[in-house]
């Protein structure tokens, strides 16, 4: 009898091996093979990727202001400068565009009419009314873009033209139109 119950112990031994679905060698099997595919996939997926370019669609920095007879002599139109950050000033000679971007950090100024000067918010440095900076933390003074008259007689400025005034740049055609 004792070999009869050392048969069924074994036999149940036998039978609870047999019972797990896999071993630890085909579990470890598969999730190498798993590993494997997921890998291959994300090498398949950017490769796919880089054939679809990412390219950045930038806005024409061009734009037409309108006619010359639409700005007074003397002043200063804010106009653009929400939409195109490009103040215009228009003088007996002739007529130019200011970036309206801070040469200290880059922060928007203010026109300040009563005091007739540029003014930034956030740091105080301060700009004559033909860009020249003269008080503040600014380096330098603001840029111009450039500013032509188009085919139908409209100012065009473009904003992606700049002229720095330290490089001898407003000197340049294009940085002060004559009218």
């Amino acid at each position: 009898m004792a070999s009869a119950d050392n048969s069924q112990v074994a036999g149940d031994a036998q039978a609870g091996s047999q019972a797990t679905l896999w071993s630890r060698r085909d579990f470890f099997g598969r999730l190498g093979w798993a590993g494997f595919g997921l890998v291959s996939l994300a090498s398949v997926l950017a490769a796919m990727r880089s054939f679809f370019p990412r390219v950045l669609f930038k806005p024409d920095t061009s734009f037409k202001a309108g006619l010359l007879s639409a700005f007074v002599i003397g002043e200063v139109s804010e106009k653009f400068k929400a939409e195109y950050r490009v103040w215009i000033i228009r003088e007996a000679e002739g007529l130019y565009a200011l970036f309206a971007k801070c040469t200290h950090l880059g922060c928007t100024p203010r026109w300040l009419a009563a005091e007739n000067k540029f003014k930034c918010p956030c740091h105080g440095s301060g700009f004559y009314k033909s860009g020249i900076n003269f008080e503040g933390p600014a380096p330098r003074p603001l840029e111009r873009v450039r500013v032509a008259i188009a085919e139908d007689g409209q100012l065009l400025v473009d904003v992606g033209v700049k002229y720095r005034q330290e490089n001898g740049d407003w000197d340049k055609p294009g940085a002060y139109l004559r009218a």
